[in-house]
């Protein structure tokens, strides 16, 4: 596959994973109404493990072919794409109001500490496979959690409300579009390691970053267009909740999974600076929606500011350093 073919395979998946992923978010929410949890933990939980899919399947394909640092670059490229690219986006469009105060709090908390603790794993340049199973094993507490807080948030959702989405919500399409999209996303997927790794291998760019920009971006495109659907709608808490909920996954599912599948090592140069910039990305966006319990349009423009001013800084950092390196500069 030569670079002019790669380019043009990369964005025809992308576009198959966005409609793909859509498909799929359809039928988790579905899934969710059928089973009455109240709408913030749909999104952190249902949706957030629905749009992530492409992330997972990306990275673990990744992993499994011997390239593990684009499966680090993605989980965090994620994260900031989904925080300052995504959320903010939706905020242009509509203010995010949250409502379920008590639910955000404990998640919020959960994602700070998860950021932290991964960071500190990942300080040396290297994700190894004890480390992995510890974010691992961090995901089913918080999954614990989830499931607890939604048993114990049933009776926050309107009864009547769930009877109405309950007789839309019919089991064959929920079922069509859970598998439409997941089969729509692991072709995709695995189209989108392929084109990006002849990209990498062109460009000279190193693939980490290729992982924490284009793969991201494209892996990150259900989160985009589902917090810009719900945003619209007036569904502000999905929105945050598949946002928060995409942030924890990608890091305790996805690179945990991806270190267990294959250790990863980076140069601790790229982790030094992503890490920080993730956690600074995601801080600011919690604080944000902390304030007044939502997300203003100017507060968008702030997160979207620091996605530009983080994507020029990776260029101007490390963008270029492979090519540099191969013609002796």
């Amino acid at each position: 596959m030569d670079l002019s073919i790669a380019i043009q395979v990369f964005l025809v998946a992308a576009l198959v994973l966005f409609r793909a992923g859509d498909l799929f978010v359809t039928g988790a929410v579905g899934l969710s109404v059928r089973l009455k949890m109240p709408k913030i933990l749909v999104g952190i939980v249902v949706v957030g493990f629905s749009t992530t899919m492409p992330e997972l399947l990306v990275s673990l394909q990744a992993a499994l072919r011997g390239e593990p640092e684009f499966a680090l670059g993605n989980a965090i490229g994620s994260v900031i794409a989904d925080d300052a690219l995504a959320l903010a986006l939706a905020a242009i469009i509509a203010p995010i109001l949250l409502h379920q105060k008590k639910t955000f709090r404990i998640a919020a908390a959960f994602l700070i500490i998860v950021d932290f603790v991964a960071y500190f794993l990942a300080f040396d340049g290297t994700l190894n496979r004890p480390e992995g199973i510890i974010l691992v094993a961090g995901l089913f507490v918080y999954m614990f959690y989830a499931i607890y807080s939604a048993k114990k948030g049933q009776a926050l959702v309107p009864s009547e409300k769930i009877e109405t989405e309950e007789e839309e919500a019919r089991w064959g399409s929920i079922l069509w579009s859970f598998l439409a999209g997941f089969i729509g996303v692991l072709i995709a997927s695995n189209l989108i390691v392929e084109s990006g790794t002849v990209i990498a291998t062109a460009i000279g760019v190193p693939k980490i970053i290729i992982g924490m920009t284009i793969i991201a971006l494209g892996t990150s495109l259900p989160e985009i267009a589902t917090v810009i659907a719900a945003a619209r709608k007036g569904e502000g808490e999905v929105a945050a909740g598949n946002i928060i909920g995409a942030d924890i996954l990608n890091i305790l599912w996805i690179a945990g999974m991806s270190a267990i599948v294959n250790p990863i090592v980076v140069d601790a140069k790229i982790i030094n600076f992503s890490f920080p910039a993730m956690i600074a990305v995601v801080g600011t966006m919690l604080i944000f929606l902390r304030t007044k319990w939502r997300l203003d349009r100017w507060e968008g423009y702030v997160l979207l500011s620091m996605y530009v001013i983080y994507m020029v800084a990776l260029g101007l950092l490390f963008g270029f350093e492979s090519e540099l390196d191969n013609h002796g500069l």
